[in-house]
Order: structure tokens, then C-alpha cells, then sequence
């Protein structure tokens, strides 16, 4: 059976192929995946070693520093992003699909967050245990870091494109969007430490979904033009 040309493709089936293409290259490289994880893992056992042994003081600052360490873990594979697509050529390809570039770069950002954020995720009530987050707050850790992860990724996708064709670009990618992540983190940190005192997040939680509803509708139109623009710069 003939497989079917960029040109004869649903936009459905284009986005389940970019989706799926970028899958397969995260599992074909482990280390994209691990990484983060190991980051996040060393920074956080570093913290009772540096702020002391009392556990008040830490489980008071525990929210705070388990989201800025996942928002740093996040900034870490943000730059990759892009760079493999840029330095075989398909990101060229991409561009001239007859598909809309921004629903295609999509697919490799929700690739990507699934390898990255998501798992970071799933794991971070383990690691919050280490800086002793309170057991009513992981729940509301695991959906805040699910939710911000995901907005953190597409955040990170547009300064990843803007940058794709700079050398050494790290310093410029996190000039752009670490100020864009503050939000996020803002968010996400007061959601986890509002659970940790037996409050209420919900609103904050409803706040940083109406955040990441937004940046799903306009980030992937900021990716899709920061790619030609750094397409016709490169």
C-alpha cells in the first residue's frame, strides 16, 4: 500500500503524523526524556542541604521551589525544541506543506510536552515528598505542574522558534521567555501553597486553565510565524 503525499493528507492525519514522528525521535533518545527528571530530581535534594535541617521552614517554602525548578527544568529542553527539525531540513518541508505550519508545530509541542512536562508531572508528588510538601497539596502539585507544564511548553515552543536559527542562542531563548513565565509561575506556586495551608486553589487552578486555554489558541500562530521568520533569517 503506497503511503499517501504531504498533499493528499487530512489536516487529522498530518497532525497524527507530525505527532507521532516527534514520538518516535523523543523514545529513540532517552536522555531527552530523562534529563529533566534527573534535574529536577538533584535540585530538589539539594534544598534540605543548603536551607538547613528544619522541615517548618522547608515544607513553608517547598510550592514555591518545586515550581521553580520545574519551570527551570522546563527552560532547559526548550531550546531543542526546534533544532533537530532545523538541522536535517524538515523544518523547511514543514514550511511548505500545504497544512498550516502552526497546527503541524502543534503536534511536535504536544509530542514534546508529553515526553517532558507530563512526565515531570506524574513524578513530581515523589520529589515534593523530599522537601516536605504536605500530603493535601500533591494532588493539587500533580494538576497545577500538568496544567503549567503544558503552557510552560508552548511559552518555551515560540522563544525555541524565534531562536531556532541563532547559534548559541540559550541566553537570548531565556531573555524572551522567562518574563512570559513568571504568570505561570505565579499561578501554579499559589494554587500548591493555598492546598498546603488547607485552602482553597480551585480558583487559582481555574485561572492557570483560562492561561493555558489562551496559549493554546494564540502559540501555535506565534510558532508558526517566529519559524518562517527565522527560516528567512537563517
Amino acid at each position: 500500500m503506497s503511503v499517501p503525499d504531504s498533499d493528499s493528507l487530512s489536516l487529522g492525519a498530518a497532525f497524527y503524523r507530525q505527532f507521532l514522528r516527534h514520538g518516535k525521535a523523543l523514545i529513540s533518545s532517552p536522555a531527552d526524556l530523562v534529563n529533566p527528571l534527573l534535574f529536577f530530581f538533584m535540585v530538589i535534594t539539594l534544598f534540605p542541604l543548603g536551607l538547613g535541617p528544619d522541615p517548618e521552614r522547608l515544607s513553608k517554602m517547598a510550592p514555591g521551589i518545586l515550581w521553580v525548578v520545574a519551570l527551570l527544568a522546563s527552560l532547559m529542553v526548550s531550546g531543542k525544541l526546534f533544532a533537530s527539525d532545523f538541522e536535517d531540513g524538515s523544518l523547511e518541508q514543514l514550511c511548505l506543506a500545504p497544512q498550516p505550519l502552526a497546527i503541524l508545530a502543534l503536534a511536535e509541542v504536544l509530542a514534546h510536552w508529553l515526553g517532558t512536562g507530563f512526565l515531570l508531572s506524574i513524578v513530581s508528588p515523589l520529589f515534593a515528598v523530599l522537601v516536605g510538601l504536605p500530603t493535601q497539596a500533591l494532588p493539587v502539585l500533580f494538576m497545577s505542574l500538568l496544567l503549567g507544564s503544558l503552557c510552560l511548553t508552548l511559552i518555551g515552543a515560540v522563544g525555541s522558534a524565534l531562536t531556532v536559527s541563532v547559534r548559541r542562542g540559550g541566553v537570548l531563548l531565556s531573555v524572551i521567555i522567562i518574563p512570559l513565565h513568571v504568570p505561570v509561575l505565579l499561578l501554579g506556586s499559589t494554587a500548591v501553597a493555598e492546598a498546603a495551608r488547607d485552602g482553597n486553589p480551585v480558583s487559582w487552578l481555574a485561572l492557570l486553565a483560562a492561561l493555558v486555554l489562551m496559549s493554546l489558541a494564540l502559540a501555535p500562530l506565534a510558532i508558526g510565524a517566529a519559524l518562517r521568520i527565522s527560516l528567512d533569517n537563517g
